[in-house]
């Protein structure tokens, strides 16, 4: 009797799966994972196009939105201070939202709040007008490089040294 068919009778018919049924099921799993992949992927793509475009809309900064605002940023402000940070990433937006997709800012280019548009540009006006006069920086960077391009600015708000 061969070593195969040893093993055969030995482990049962109904307890064990042939190298090539193994491999087949292997694929299955396989394909379906990929499949899950793709689905994840195409959610994800979708919900960053509603971020975009809910981004790429300014906001009414009301008396009491901007008081939620300040708030907010206080609180985190706090936290930072506690872990003894002197930077925090304020806000995170798709290139797309700059005119120039991001390149004034990869650059440092002195210009680049000029390329802003939407809500990251509500927040630039914001920290000019009420954090710079309290001694905040305000910078900003490319913090994402999908396939080797610009895919997301980050805007850090730094204080201290």
């Amino acid at each position: 009797m061969s070593d195969a068919a040893k093993a055969q009778t030995e482990l049962g018919d109904e307890s064990f799966m042939s190298a090539t049924d193994l491999r087949g099921y292997m694929d299955k799993i396989a394909a379906v994972r990929a499949h899950e992949a793709v689905d994840t992927m195409d959610a994800a793509q979708k919900a960053r196009k509603e971020l975009e475009k809910q981004l790429a809309t300014p906001i009414a900064l009301t008396p009491e939105k901007v008081h939620e605002i300040t708030r907010n940023l206080l609180a985190k402000l706090k936290m930072a201070a506690e872990r003894g940070d002197t930077e925090i990433m304020v806000m995170r937006f798709p290139v797309s939202l700059c005119t120039d997709h991001g390149r004034a800012i990869n650059n440092t280019q002195a210009h680049w709040p000029e390329t802003l548009t939407g809500r990251p540009r509500q927040a630039f006006e914001l920290w000019q007008e009420r954090l710079k006069p309290a001694g905040y920086r305000l910078s900003a960077m490319i913090v994402e490089w999908p396939n080797g391009m610009p895919g997301d600015v980050g805007m850090f708000l730094s204080w201290g040294n």
